[in-house]
């Protein structure tokens, strides 16, 4: 008499019954490494990336800028160096640009770019400006003195004689503010300007010592440290010792 408390091989039909079938001990998952999954990371993120679509600026965008561009341009007239330069510039150029940029003087030197370092130091209507602080729109009419217009070529500004003779710099990259700095000191002190070290505002300045010199050149960095060849090259000018 058959069994029938054990499980048929076969349906009705013939087939395989699935009872059958041998049980796994556990679910086996598909084997995947750590590197494996990086690399087809990388690969779906790029091929994301190139099937995005590129958006072009609109045209009634690039109008708009070059509109804008063209209104903010505006002619100017400056004096340098005893020369006139009519110009069309930016109405944001600050001077510095304008004079290493437009005019290629660039004796006048690009140091921090915020008037920190007196490197781009210039000369309107004989007072010191940082250049770089300066817009070239502000300077019209005035009378644009820069390294390149200090002496002439076969003679030499005092100032620049007396810088050479001290070895008041190193390098070399600040020496242009430096002495363009140095003329404006001489010709305050002879005109009795006082300082923040002036010890009687009400009195004549008399003679200058050495910290007199160095609050009146305090504006301009030396990163090499020639600042005492510097106060005796402006001392010298002052007694006329060059």
């Amino acid at each position: 008499m058959p069994d029938s408390s054990r499980p048929k091989d076969t349906d009705p039909g013939g087939a395989k019954s699935i009872a059958s079938e041998p049980r796994t001990a556990a679910l086996q998952w598909p084997r995947v490494t750590r590197r494996g999954f990086l690399y087809s990371a990388g690969a779906a993120a790029g091929l994301a990336a190139t099937s995005l679509p590129v958006e072009a600026a609109p045209a009634a965008d690039e109008r708009a800028a070059a509109e804008a561009t063209a209104a903010s341009t505006v002619p100017i007239s400056l004096k340098v160096n005893g020369r006139r330069y009519d110009l069309k510039v930016d109405t944001r150029l600050t001077l510095l640009d304008a004079l290493r940029e437009t005019l290629g003087l660039a004796g006048t030197k690009k140091g921090c770019d915020r008037g920190q370092c007196g490197a781009c130091t210039v000369l309107v209507d004989d007072r010191r400006v940082n250049a770089c602080l300066a817009l070239a729109v502000m300077v019209q009419g005035t009378e644009i003195v820069t390294i390149e217009g200090l002496g002439t070529r076969g003679t030499l500004h005092p100032v620049q004689a007396a810088f050479l003779k001290h070895d008041a710099f190193q390098c070399g990259y600040c020496t242009p503010g430096q002495i363009c700095s140095a003329v404006a000191v001489v010709g305050e002190i002879r005109a009795q300007f006082p300082s923040a070290v002036t010890k009687d505002v009400r009195l004549p300045l008399g003679e200058i010592d050495a910290d007199e010199i160095r609050e009146r050149m305090s504006g301009n960095i030396c990163r090499c440290g020639a600042y005492q060849n510097i106060v005796s090259a402006v001392d010298a000018v002052l007694k006329g010792t060059t």
